[in-house]
């Protein structure tokens, strides 16, 4: 073969791999506005004003004939997806493993999460029932896809564009979401003028999270391919046995497992900044909603910037010394977050700066460094180990923060003591030999890692 041919082939590869990465960044750009616009700011508190309307004198309202107190109706919601989906995240990361057609699970995963968020418009009156169960079918639905997703990384990437890629496309995510939550608030904030009432603003930003996540879709559905790892192997059983297959060959890879423990510890962390930064916001700190807000918009327009620039320091440092000066970044603007005078926005603000600019890269570079420490042909499958400890397991930090504010009657305590989760990862994750890992997972090991 002589040596033009060659370089054609490699050439069309090249290509080929750009126009797939190019279709992998657009799930993160049709799924994003769900966690922004749904989950962050508009259905928990829209939810929870159904589920009041829908509850006895007492406060109560009673699913299945159960008693629960409307305010809590939304975070037990959240809950029972979240347990949905780590039932269902090993079974469908072990089938496509098996089967090597990712692809259509991936689309299946994402149009029913995407019908089930459109289904939200019909979320009034008091049918508190239907919003529980449509959060649920279409938060466990998410969880699923991004899985899979999130499993493409490392079959679509070589080794040293891993960390470049998987910025592009939290970057991308960011955008997508800072971009419909523009029109959201412009909606909200003047309903009047387009005739709308303030519920039915609502449910529209609702709906149109779910119809931006299913037309979006398409485009990695016609650009991503599926790939047969090995010979196609018998199904075992379902549900827990899965997982337990999982874990167990989990363990012939220990130093996997150990950045995973690292990973759920800091992850815990972000994930908490994330859920209460808003409540400490309105209660420590007596802000408004509107500021509240524009605080969350600032974050997603400063992690895109976030999750480029660290790509790019990840390049020069490589991804586990660029995560670890994140943890750092995070412990720091928790400290300056305890001092934070309350009434004062523009403090609230430069806090939300500093989250946005850690946010998106710590999570990008988290994605891609796990890419190298999977094993060849068990993407699936440990990316459900993954995407469990990304939410399935995150329940520390609300816990430590709920526990820290019922002891001291402070936020400003209970903000404070989620630096614990980041000093704790800083240590675990400085203590895993990544390139020894890399190597035991069969993979091979980039020069900056």
């Amino acid at each position: 073969m002589g040596t033009d041919t060659v370089q054609a082939q490699g050439s069309d590869e090249d290509a080929g791999r750009r126009r797939e990465q190019r279709g992998w960044y657009f799930y993160d750009w049709a799924c994003s506005v769900y966690s922004t616009s749904v989950l962050t700011v508009f259905l928990g508190p829209y939810l929870t004003s159904v589920a009041e309307s829908a509850a006895d004198a007492d406060g109560f309202v009673h699913p299945l004939g159960v008693p629960v107190r409307a305010g809590s109706f939304f975070a037990y919601s959240v809950s029972l997806s979240v347990i949905l989906a780590v039932a269902l995240m090993p079974l469908v990361g072990g089938a496509a493993d098996r089967t090597g057609r990712k692809k259509p699970l991936l689309g299946a995963a994402a149009y029913v999460g995407a019908a089930a968020t459109t289904g939200m418009f019909f979320l009034d009156g008091d049918r508190y029932l239907l919003g529980g169960v449509l959060l649920i079918v279409a938060n466990a639905a998410q969880s699923v896809a991004m899985m899979l997703y999130n499993s493409y990384l490392p079959q679509i990437a070589p080794p040293g564009e891993r960390d470049a890629v998987s910025s592009r496309g939290w970057a991308l995510g960011y955008a997508a979401g800072s971009l419909v939550l523009i029109g959201d608030l412009v909606l909200y904030s003047g309903h009047e003028s387009f005739g709308l009432s303030e519920t039915a603003a609502v449910r529209i930003c609702l709906a149109s999270a779910g119809l931006w996540w299913g037309a979006f879709t398409l485009v990695p559905l016609r650009r991503l391919r599926d790939r047969r790892t090995g010979p196609a192997r018998e199904a075992t059983a379902p549900g827990l046995r899965q997982l337990a297959a999982t874990v167990r060959n989990m363990r012939r890879h220990p130093l996997t497992l150990a950045f995973l423990l690292a990973y759920l510890v800091y992850n815990d962390g972000i994930q908490t900044v994330i859920s209460q930064a808003s409540l400490y916001g309105s209660q420590e700190l007596g802000l408004g909603q509107s500021t509240l807000i524009g605080a969350v918009l600032l974050v997603q327009v400063l992690a895109v910037a976030g999750a480029l620039g660290m790509g790019r320091l990840a390049r020069t440092y490589g991804a586990r010394r660029t995560i670890l000066g994140s943890l750092v970044a995070w412990t720091g603007t928790l400290g300056a977050g305890y001092f934070l005078p309350a009434g004062a926005p523009v403090w609230f603000f430069a806090l939300a700066a500093g989250i946005g600019l850690v946010l998106g890269g710590s999570q990008a570079l988290s994605r891609s460094l796990f890419s190298h420490l999977v094993p060849p042909g068990k993407e699936a499958e440990y990316f459900s180990a993954y995407e469990m400890s990304d939410r399935g397991m995150s329940w520390l930090g609300p816990l430590l923060f709920g526990v820290t504010y019922q002891l001291t009657g402070s936020y400003r305590s209970a903000i404070v003591s989620l630096v614990a989760f980041f000093v704790i990862g800083f240590v675990l994750l400085a203590r895993v030999p990544v390139r020894r890992a890399i190597g035991e997972a069969g993979n091979p090991v980039p020069e900056k890692i």
